[in-house]
Protein backbone atom coordinates (compact mmCIF):
# COMPACT_ATOMS: atom_id res chain seq x y z
CA UNK A 1 0.00 0.00 0.00
CA UNK A 2 1.42 3.37 -0.98
CA UNK A 3 0.28 6.65 0.58
CA UNK A 4 1.16 10.26 -0.06
CA UNK A 5 1.10 12.09 3.27
CA UNK A 6 0.48 15.84 3.32
CA UNK A 7 -1.20 18.26 5.73
CA UNK A 8 -1.81 21.89 6.66
CA UNK A 9 -2.82 23.06 3.21
CA UNK A 10 -4.32 26.23 4.74
CA UNK A 11 -6.22 26.96 1.55
CA UNK A 12 -7.35 30.58 1.59
CA UNK A 13 -4.29 31.76 3.52
CA UNK A 14 -3.24 35.37 3.01
CA UNK A 15 0.15 36.86 3.85
CA UNK A 16 -0.03 40.52 4.85
CA UNK A 17 -3.29 40.71 2.89
CA UNK A 18 -1.63 39.14 -0.16
CA UNK A 19 -3.64 36.28 -1.64
CA UNK A 20 -1.82 32.97 -2.11
CA UNK A 21 -4.53 31.43 -4.28
CA UNK A 22 -2.34 31.17 -7.38
CA UNK A 23 0.51 29.67 -5.36
CA UNK A 24 -1.80 27.16 -3.70
CA UNK A 25 -3.39 26.07 -6.96
CA UNK A 26 0.06 25.36 -8.40
CA UNK A 27 1.44 23.48 -5.39
CA UNK A 28 -1.70 21.35 -5.11
CA UNK A 29 -1.46 20.60 -8.83
CA UNK A 30 2.08 19.37 -8.17
CA UNK A 31 0.96 17.19 -5.28
CA UNK A 32 -1.80 15.60 -7.36
CA UNK A 33 0.68 14.98 -10.17
CA UNK A 34 3.15 13.36 -7.76
CA UNK A 35 0.42 11.13 -6.30
CA UNK A 36 -0.61 9.91 -9.75
CA UNK A 37 2.92 9.50 -11.10
CA UNK A 38 4.02 7.63 -7.97
CA UNK A 39 1.02 5.30 -8.33
CA UNK A 40 -0.19 6.11 -4.82
CA UNK A 41 -3.22 4.24 -3.57
CA UNK A 42 -4.34 7.20 -1.48
CA UNK A 43 -3.47 10.72 -0.33
CA UNK A 44 -3.64 11.36 3.42
CA UNK A 45 -4.44 14.97 4.38
CA UNK A 46 -3.80 15.35 8.10
CA UNK A 47 -5.88 18.42 8.88
CA UNK A 48 -6.07 22.17 8.32
CA UNK A 49 -7.48 21.84 4.84
CA UNK A 50 -8.56 25.48 5.03
CA UNK A 51 -7.04 28.44 6.83
CA UNK A 52 -10.35 29.54 8.33
CA UNK A 53 -13.44 27.76 9.69
CA UNK A 54 -15.53 29.59 7.09
CA UNK A 55 -13.57 29.18 3.85
CA UNK A 56 -14.26 31.43 0.89
CA UNK A 57 -15.87 30.15 -2.28
CA UNK A 58 -12.48 30.49 -3.99
CA UNK A 59 -10.78 28.37 -1.32
CA UNK A 60 -13.43 25.67 -1.66
CA UNK A 61 -13.00 25.73 -5.43
CA UNK A 62 -9.24 25.22 -5.08
CA UNK A 63 -9.76 22.19 -2.85
CA UNK A 64 -12.41 20.82 -5.20
CA UNK A 65 -10.02 21.06 -8.15
CA UNK A 66 -7.29 19.30 -6.15
CA UNK A 67 -9.49 16.42 -4.99
CA UNK A 68 -11.06 16.03 -8.43
CA UNK A 69 -7.60 15.68 -10.02
CA UNK A 70 -6.75 12.93 -7.56
CA UNK A 71 -9.99 11.04 -8.10
CA UNK A 72 -9.67 11.29 -11.88
CA UNK A 73 -6.14 9.92 -11.50
CA UNK A 74 -7.40 6.88 -9.61
CA UNK A 75 -6.15 8.03 -6.19
CA UNK A 76 -8.37 7.86 -3.09
CA UNK A 77 -8.40 10.71 -0.57
CA UNK A 78 -8.57 10.45 3.23
CA UNK A 79 -8.71 13.70 5.20
CA UNK A 80 -9.39 14.94 8.71
CA UNK A 81 -10.19 18.39 10.05
CA UNK A 82 -7.57 20.44 11.89
CA UNK A 83 -7.81 23.22 14.44
CA UNK A 84 -8.31 25.79 11.64
CA UNK A 85 -11.18 23.85 10.06
CA UNK A 86 -14.87 23.63 10.77
CA UNK A 87 -15.56 19.91 11.07
CA UNK A 88 -19.10 20.33 9.81
CA UNK A 89 -18.05 22.27 6.72
CA UNK A 90 -15.18 20.05 5.61
CA UNK A 91 -17.31 16.92 5.90
CA UNK A 92 -20.33 18.38 4.07
CA UNK A 93 -21.79 15.81 1.61
CA UNK A 94 -19.25 13.25 2.86
CA UNK A 95 -21.68 10.39 2.40
CA UNK A 96 -22.08 11.25 -1.27
CA UNK A 97 -18.41 11.81 -2.11
CA UNK A 98 -17.36 8.57 -0.42
CA UNK A 99 -18.77 6.82 -3.47
CA UNK A 100 -15.94 8.47 -5.44
CA UNK A 101 -13.23 7.44 -2.98
CA UNK A 102 -13.05 10.63 -0.90
CA UNK A 103 -13.32 10.11 2.86
CA UNK A 104 -13.37 13.13 5.16
CA UNK A 105 -13.75 12.89 8.93
CA UNK A 106 -14.68 16.32 10.23
CA UNK A 107 -15.70 15.57 13.82
CA UNK A 108 -15.02 13.01 16.51
CA UNK A 109 -18.40 11.47 17.31
CA UNK A 110 -17.63 9.14 20.20
CA UNK A 111 -16.01 6.38 18.16
CA UNK A 112 -12.69 6.35 16.38
CA UNK A 113 -13.35 6.33 12.62
CA UNK A 114 -11.76 3.24 11.06
CA UNK A 115 -11.45 2.51 7.36
CA UNK A 116 -10.40 -0.97 6.26
CA UNK A 117 -8.06 -1.09 3.26
CA UNK A 118 -6.92 -4.24 1.45
CA UNK A 119 -3.82 -5.16 -0.54
CA UNK A 120 -1.75 -8.28 -1.25
CA UNK A 121 -0.75 -8.48 2.42
CA UNK A 122 -4.32 -8.52 3.69
CA UNK A 123 -6.38 -5.93 5.55
CA UNK A 124 -5.07 -2.70 7.02
CA UNK A 125 -6.82 -0.39 9.49
CA UNK A 126 -6.64 3.33 8.72
CA UNK A 127 -7.89 5.50 11.61
CA UNK A 128 -9.07 9.06 10.94
CA UNK A 129 -8.84 11.22 14.08
CA UNK A 130 -9.71 14.93 13.69
CA UNK A 131 -8.25 17.62 15.94
CA UNK A 132 -9.42 16.97 19.50
CA UNK A 133 -9.83 19.04 22.63
CA UNK A 134 -10.40 17.56 26.10
CA UNK A 135 -13.87 19.12 26.31
CA UNK A 136 -14.99 17.28 23.19
CA UNK A 137 -13.91 13.91 24.53
CA UNK A 138 -15.30 14.50 28.04
CA UNK A 139 -18.75 14.78 26.53
CA UNK A 140 -18.54 11.16 25.33
CA UNK A 141 -16.79 9.72 28.40
CA UNK A 142 -18.39 11.46 31.42
CA UNK A 143 -17.10 8.82 33.83
CA UNK A 144 -13.46 9.21 32.79
CA UNK A 145 -11.08 11.81 34.20
CA UNK A 146 -10.09 13.81 31.12
CA UNK A 147 -8.24 17.02 31.88
CA UNK A 148 -5.37 17.27 29.43
CA UNK A 149 -5.03 16.70 25.69
CA UNK A 150 -3.01 13.60 26.53
CA UNK A 151 -5.89 12.26 28.63
CA UNK A 152 -8.26 12.85 25.73
CA UNK A 153 -6.09 11.09 23.12
CA UNK A 154 -5.40 8.10 25.37
CA UNK A 155 -9.10 7.66 26.07
CA UNK A 156 -10.02 7.82 22.38
CA UNK A 157 -7.26 5.41 21.31
CA UNK A 158 -8.14 2.93 24.04
CA UNK A 159 -10.52 1.16 21.67
CA UNK A 160 -7.75 0.20 19.23
CA UNK A 161 -6.90 -3.51 19.44
CA UNK A 162 -3.15 -3.71 18.91
CA UNK A 163 -3.11 -7.43 19.58
CA UNK A 164 -4.91 -8.54 16.44
CA UNK A 165 -1.76 -8.49 14.29
CA UNK A 166 -3.23 -6.14 11.68
CA UNK A 167 -1.32 -3.21 10.19
CA UNK A 168 -2.52 0.08 11.64
CA UNK A 169 -2.14 3.63 10.34
CA UNK A 170 -3.34 6.72 12.23
CA UNK A 171 -4.03 10.23 10.97
CA UNK A 172 -3.98 12.85 13.72
CA UNK A 173 -3.78 16.63 13.97
CA UNK A 174 -2.15 17.39 17.32
CA UNK A 175 1.03 18.86 18.82
CA UNK A 176 3.45 16.10 19.80
CA UNK A 177 6.03 17.05 22.42
CA UNK A 178 9.48 17.62 20.96
CA UNK A 179 8.36 18.80 17.53
CA UNK A 180 10.23 21.80 16.12
CA UNK A 181 7.78 24.70 15.75
CA UNK A 182 7.64 28.09 14.02
CA UNK A 183 5.74 31.38 14.33
CA UNK A 184 2.87 30.48 12.01
CA UNK A 185 1.40 27.77 14.25
CA UNK A 186 -1.19 28.10 17.01
CA UNK A 187 -0.75 26.44 20.40
CA UNK A 188 -2.50 26.48 23.73
CA UNK A 189 -1.11 28.78 26.40
CA UNK A 190 1.44 27.04 28.60
CA UNK A 191 1.80 24.05 26.31
CA UNK A 192 -1.45 22.49 27.53
CA UNK A 193 -1.94 20.83 24.12
CA UNK A 194 1.37 18.92 24.20
CA UNK A 195 1.02 15.17 23.72
CA UNK A 196 3.88 12.70 24.32
CA UNK A 197 4.84 10.46 21.43
CA UNK A 198 4.15 7.40 23.60
CA UNK A 199 0.42 7.98 23.06
CA UNK A 200 0.88 6.72 19.50
CA UNK A 201 2.85 3.56 20.26
CA UNK A 202 1.67 0.50 18.35
CA UNK A 203 0.76 2.21 15.09
CA UNK A 204 2.76 1.17 12.03
CA UNK A 205 2.62 4.73 10.70
CA UNK A 206 1.35 7.97 12.23
CA UNK A 207 0.50 10.70 9.68
CA UNK A 208 0.63 13.92 11.69
CA UNK A 209 -0.58 17.42 10.92
CA UNK A 210 -0.38 20.75 12.82
CA UNK A 211 3.38 21.49 12.72
CA UNK A 212 4.55 23.33 9.61
CA UNK A 213 8.09 21.98 9.32
CA UNK A 214 8.50 18.46 7.86
CA UNK A 215 10.07 16.21 10.49
CA UNK A 216 10.13 12.82 12.14
CA UNK A 217 9.13 12.36 15.78
CA UNK A 218 11.36 9.80 17.52
CA UNK A 219 11.02 7.35 14.62
CA UNK A 220 10.77 7.50 10.83
CA UNK A 221 7.22 6.14 10.92
CA UNK A 222 5.80 9.01 13.00
CA UNK A 223 6.00 12.12 10.89
CA UNK A 224 4.75 15.64 10.28
CA UNK A 225 4.60 16.21 6.54
CA UNK A 226 4.69 19.98 7.03
CA UNK A 227 2.91 22.60 4.94
CA UNK A 228 3.24 22.48 1.15
CA UNK A 229 4.14 26.20 1.10
CA UNK A 230 5.98 28.58 3.42
CA UNK A 231 3.40 30.51 5.40
CA UNK A 232 5.62 32.85 7.45
CA UNK A 233 9.14 34.23 7.38
CA UNK A 234 10.00 31.88 10.24
CA UNK A 235 9.72 29.10 7.64
CA UNK A 236 12.23 30.46 5.11
CA UNK A 237 14.72 27.66 5.83
CA UNK A 238 12.13 24.89 5.46
CA UNK A 239 12.44 22.45 2.57
CA UNK A 240 8.80 21.79 1.75
CA UNK A 241 7.90 18.31 0.57
CA UNK A 242 5.36 15.51 0.63
CA UNK A 243 6.03 12.13 2.21
CA UNK A 244 5.63 8.90 0.28
CA UNK A 245 4.86 5.98 2.61
CA UNK A 246 5.14 2.37 1.44
CA UNK A 247 3.61 -0.20 3.80
CA UNK A 248 4.30 -3.84 3.11
CA UNK A 249 3.77 -6.72 5.50
CA UNK A 250 3.36 -6.00 9.22
CA UNK A 251 6.36 -3.97 10.41
CA UNK A 252 7.60 -3.12 6.92
CA UNK A 253 7.32 0.63 6.36
CA UNK A 254 9.48 2.81 4.12
CA UNK A 255 9.26 6.62 4.01
CA UNK A 256 10.80 9.13 1.62
CA UNK A 257 10.31 12.80 0.82
CA UNK A 258 9.65 14.35 -2.57
CA UNK A 259 10.46 18.09 -2.69
CA UNK A 260 7.92 20.64 -3.87
CA UNK A 261 8.69 23.63 -6.11
CA UNK A 262 6.72 26.75 -5.20
CA UNK A 263 5.57 29.23 -7.80
CA UNK A 264 7.21 31.88 -5.63
CA UNK A 265 9.67 31.21 -2.83
CA UNK A 266 9.81 33.11 0.46
CA UNK A 267 13.14 34.73 1.31
CA UNK A 268 14.85 37.26 3.57
CA UNK A 269 17.23 39.60 1.72
CA UNK A 270 19.62 41.81 3.68
CA UNK A 271 22.11 44.42 2.50
CA UNK A 272 22.68 47.99 1.45
CA UNK A 273 20.29 49.64 -0.97
CA UNK A 274 22.97 49.55 -3.66
CA UNK A 275 23.55 45.82 -3.15
CA UNK A 276 19.84 45.06 -3.17
CA UNK A 277 19.31 47.01 -6.39
CA UNK A 278 22.02 44.92 -8.05
CA UNK A 279 20.15 41.71 -7.27
CA UNK A 280 18.07 40.18 -10.10
CA UNK A 281 14.37 40.96 -10.40
CA UNK A 282 12.36 38.53 -8.28
CA UNK A 283 8.66 37.85 -7.73
CA UNK A 284 9.39 35.82 -4.59
CA UNK A 285 7.75 36.87 -1.33
CA UNK A 286 10.53 38.76 0.41
CA UNK A 287 11.42 40.50 3.63
CA UNK A 288 13.90 43.26 2.77
CA UNK A 289 16.32 44.36 5.49
CA UNK A 290 18.27 47.52 4.60
CA UNK A 291 21.58 47.98 6.43
CA UNK A 292 22.55 51.51 5.34
CA UNK A 293 23.27 54.00 8.13
CA UNK A 294 21.24 56.64 6.28
CA UNK A 295 17.96 55.43 4.78
CA UNK A 296 15.82 57.72 2.63
CA UNK A 297 12.06 57.84 3.37
CA UNK A 298 11.25 56.52 -0.11
CA UNK A 299 13.64 53.55 0.03
CA UNK A 300 10.86 50.99 -0.02
CA UNK A 301 9.36 52.60 -3.12
CA UNK A 302 12.80 52.62 -4.69
CA UNK A 303 13.15 48.85 -4.17
CA UNK A 304 9.57 47.89 -5.05
CA UNK A 305 10.05 47.58 -8.86
CA UNK A 306 12.77 44.94 -8.33
CA UNK A 307 10.77 43.12 -5.64
CA UNK A 308 7.04 43.52 -6.41
CA UNK A 309 6.08 40.99 -3.71
CA UNK A 310 7.91 42.68 -0.87
CA UNK A 311 5.88 41.80 2.22
CA UNK A 312 8.15 43.26 4.89
CA UNK A 313 10.62 46.12 4.92
CA UNK A 314 13.01 46.74 7.82
CA UNK A 315 16.04 48.83 8.64
CA UNK A 316 18.94 47.42 10.64
CA UNK A 317 21.94 49.58 11.46
CA UNK A 318 23.99 50.83 14.39
CA UNK A 319 21.34 53.35 15.36
CA UNK A 320 18.12 51.41 14.98
CA UNK A 321 19.11 47.85 15.81
CA UNK A 322 16.06 46.37 14.05
CA UNK A 323 13.22 48.73 13.20
CA UNK A 324 10.19 46.86 11.90
CA UNK A 325 7.73 48.55 9.64
CA UNK A 326 4.22 48.84 11.02
CA UNK A 327 2.77 46.61 8.28
CA UNK A 328 2.17 43.01 9.19
CA UNK A 329 0.01 43.64 12.24
CA UNK A 330 -2.83 41.90 10.47
CA UNK A 331 -0.87 38.65 10.33
CA UNK A 332 0.13 38.94 13.99
CA UNK A 333 -3.49 39.47 15.03
CA UNK A 334 -4.64 36.58 12.84
CA UNK A 335 -2.31 34.21 14.71
CA UNK A 336 -3.67 35.22 18.14
CA UNK A 337 -6.08 32.86 19.85
CA UNK A 338 -9.12 34.18 21.78
CA UNK A 339 -7.18 33.56 24.99
CA UNK A 340 -4.22 35.59 23.67
CA UNK A 341 -6.52 38.53 22.87
CA UNK A 342 -8.23 38.33 26.27
CA UNK A 343 -4.81 38.41 27.96
CA UNK A 344 -3.85 41.46 25.90
CA UNK A 345 -7.10 43.17 26.93
CA UNK A 346 -6.46 42.32 30.61
CA UNK A 347 -2.99 43.87 30.46
CA UNK A 348 -4.38 47.05 28.87
CA UNK A 349 -6.96 47.37 31.64
CA UNK A 350 -4.52 46.64 34.46
CA UNK A 351 -1.53 48.88 33.73
CA UNK A 352 0.46 46.18 31.96
CA UNK A 353 0.00 43.54 34.67
CA UNK A 354 -0.43 39.99 33.32
CA UNK A 355 -3.01 37.51 34.51
CA UNK A 356 -1.88 35.08 37.18
CA UNK A 357 -2.07 31.34 36.53
CA UNK A 358 -5.39 30.92 38.36
CA UNK A 359 -7.14 33.62 36.29
CA UNK A 360 -5.62 32.28 33.08
CA UNK A 361 -6.80 28.74 33.85
CA UNK A 362 -10.33 29.99 34.69
CA UNK A 363 -10.56 32.01 31.49
CA UNK A 364 -9.26 29.05 29.48
CA UNK A 365 -12.01 26.82 30.90
CA UNK A 366 -14.68 29.44 30.17
CA UNK A 367 -13.53 29.82 26.55
CA UNK A 368 -13.41 26.05 26.17
CA UNK A 369 -16.99 25.79 27.46
CA UNK A 370 -18.17 28.44 24.99
CA UNK A 371 -16.45 26.66 22.11
CA UNK A 372 -18.04 23.41 23.20
CA UNK A 373 -21.54 24.91 23.21
CA UNK A 374 -20.99 26.44 19.75
CA UNK A 375 -19.98 23.06 18.35
CA UNK A 376 -23.17 21.32 19.51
Amino acid sequence: MRFLHTADLHIGKRLFETSLSEDQREILRQIAEIAVNEHCDAVLIAGDIYDRPTPSAEAMSIFDTFVSALVLGGVSVYAISGNHDSGERVSYLSGLIEERGVFIQGRYEGRLCRRVLRDQYGEMDLYLLPFLKPLTVRGFFPDSEIVTYEDALREVLREVDFGDGRRKVLMSHQFVTGAATCDSEEFAIGGLDCIPDTVFEGFDYVALGHIHGPQRIKRDTMRYSGTPLKYSFSEVSHKKSVTIVDIGAKGEVDCRQIPLKPLRDMRVLEGSVADLLEMPYSEDYVHIIVTDEEVAPDTRLQLAPAFPNMLKFSVKNSRTGMAWEASGGEELLERKTPLDMMEDFYREQNNGESMNSAKRALLSRLLESVEGEESL
